[in-house]
C-alpha cells in the first residue's frame, strides 16, 4: 500500500483556476488499494477559486493580468512538500501542464495554450526533495 500525493482537481475537487475539477477515474482507482493525500498548492498558497490563470515566466509566476503570484505558488509548494513529508508519500500524481503541478511540460507563459519543457513550482520542489512526481498521463510505479 502506497501513500500518494495527488492534485485535488484530479479527484474532482473544484479547485482549478476556473473553479472546476478534472476528475480522472484512473487516479480515483488508486484509492482502492492506496492512501491518497489531496492537495491544491495554488489554494494552499492563498489564491482564490476561481482565479485568473497563471503561467511560469522564467523564475516568476504571473497571472494573465500581469499579477506576480510567485510568492503564493511558492507558499503552496512548501505546504504540499510538508504534507508529503509528514505522510511519507511514495510519489505524487499531479495535473499535467499546470504551473504548480506540471511535470516535464508546462504552459509557456504566453497564455496562448503553447507549452514548453519544464516543471511546475510544486513539482519542481518535490523532485528536488527526492519525491518522484508523475502526471495523470504517465505510468506510475505500482
Amino acid at each position: 500500500m502506497a501513500n500518494i500525493l495527488v492534485s485535488g482537481c484530479l479527484l474532482g475537487v473544484e479547485c482549478r483556476y476556473k473553479g472546476d475539477g478534472c476528475r480522472c477515474e484512473r487516479v480515483l482507482q488508486l484509492s482502492k488499494d492506496h492512501t491518497l493525500i489531496a492537495v491544491c498548492p495554488e489554494q494552499m498558497g492563498g489564491l482564490e477559486t476561481p482565479r485568473v490563470p497563471s503561467e511560469r515566466v522564467n523564475d516568476k509566476v504571473l497571472s494573465a493580468k500581469g499579477r506576480d503570484v510567485t510568492e503564493q505558488f511558492q507558499k503552496g509548494a512548501e505546504a504540499a512538500l510538508f504534507l508529503a513529508q509528514l505522510n511519507h508519500v511514495d510519489f505524487a500524481v499531479f495535473k499535467a501542464n499546470s504551473p504548480s503541478c506540471g511535470k516535464g511540460m508546462i504552459y509557456d507563459g504566453t497564455f496562448t495554450g503553447g507549452k514548453k519543457e519544464g516543471n511546475g513550482v510544486t513539482a519542481e520542489l518535490l523532485i528536488k526533495n527526492g519525491i518522484p512526481v508523475y502526471t495523470e498521463d504517465e505510468e506510475w510505479p505500482l
